[in-house]
């Protein structure tokens, strides 16, 4: 095969990308790291309701160590076989695209929660969250590789490709399978899916406001990449300057670093519990370590 370096090269804009991604990737994996400790620790957040955000957590780790290193590599242009650069590819799209079936989730949680307040607690035990969750692991991996099953670009078996995404994949799984099918339609169906305040209060009212802010980020930062291969799909005549191009594929890995920062803010459970951790485990403010228990338990989800 041919140097994997031989077609590669590196300007100053790749040179920024790559820096702002790897910055992004750091933060997502050290954020979401932290919220599953939290969670690990505290047992006032290992109700069922905090499996989501975990599986949501460990979306975007995946993201930061595996998805953006791959995309990086990809935007290089690296010389590989054409099935590499296809499975390579896949990947990204299988953990890109995994934080969907888990808000889905969250937000079928939410309105099942309001409608069968009393059913609610004997259906969904903590093995049945576990297995829901699983399913949706297993149909973000089922539907990432569907390009391995023959949608892609149809190259040679021993063909030898300067891997870039749109070498391998196809445009109309990109835009009406991926988008279309697995991002604007359940971002449709959550949006319907999230009680009013006029029905709700109290902790499931504010669950309800947390849901909705974190799926108001999800959309924006997914849907402006949707929207360019929409045009770039629809009509190929149109221009579109590569400084745009760059902050829409940054915007969804950046994604994966906000969820911890809005549970912070949001959540005063995980807000004390990463104080917590931040003192005793990192800081080493103190000659001997706070008991978990002495965090103060009030404060809502």
């Amino acid at each position: 095969p041919p140097s994997s370096m031989s077609k590669m090269s590196v300007g100053s804009l790749d040179v920024i990308c790559i820096t702002l991604e790897s910055v992004t990737g750091i933060f997502a994996v050290v954020g979401n790291a932290l919220v599953t400790w939290a969670v690990k620790l505290k047992p006032a957040l290992q109700k069922t309701t905090f499996f989501y955000f975990v599986s949501l957590a460990l979306t975007d780790i995946a993201m930061g160590i595996l998805v953006i290193p791959l995309a990086v590599m990809v935007s290089l242009g690296v010389i590989i076989h054409f099935y590499s650069c296809l499975f390579l590819c896949c990947l990204m799209m299988i953990f890109s695209h995994a934080s969907i079936p888990s808000l889905l989730a969250i937000a079928v949680d939410r309105y099942l929660r309001v409608k069968l307040p009393t059913r609610y607690r004997a259906i969904f035990m903590k093995k049945r969250i576990c297995v829901i969750l699983g399913i949706c692991w297993l149909v973000s991996v089922l539907v990432g590789l569907v390009p391995m099953l023959g949608w892609n670009q149809h190259m040679g078996s021993s063909s030898y490709i300067e891997c870039r995404y749109l070498a391998v994949m196809r445009m109309d799984y990109v835009v009406y399978f991926s988008f279309f099918t697995w991002i604007l339609l359940p971002l449709l169906v959550i949006t319907e899916s999230p009680p009013e305040g006029g029905t709700v209060c109290g902790k499931e009212y504010r669950m309800a406001k947390y849901l909705a802010f974190i799926l108001v980020l999800f959309a924006v930062s997914w849907l402006p990449l949707g929207i360019l291969n929409c045009i770039f799909y629809f009509c190929p005549s149109c221009a579109i300057p590569q400084p745009l191009t760059y902050p829409s594929i940054l915007l969804p890995h950046a994604n994966s670093a906000m969820n911890p920062i809005v549970y912070a803010f949001k959540i005063q459970k995980f807000k004390e519990t990463y104080t917590f951790i931040l003192r005793t485990y990192i800081l080493r403010s103190a000659s001997e370590p706070a008991s978990l228990d002495s965090i103060r338990c009030g404060g809502s989800f």
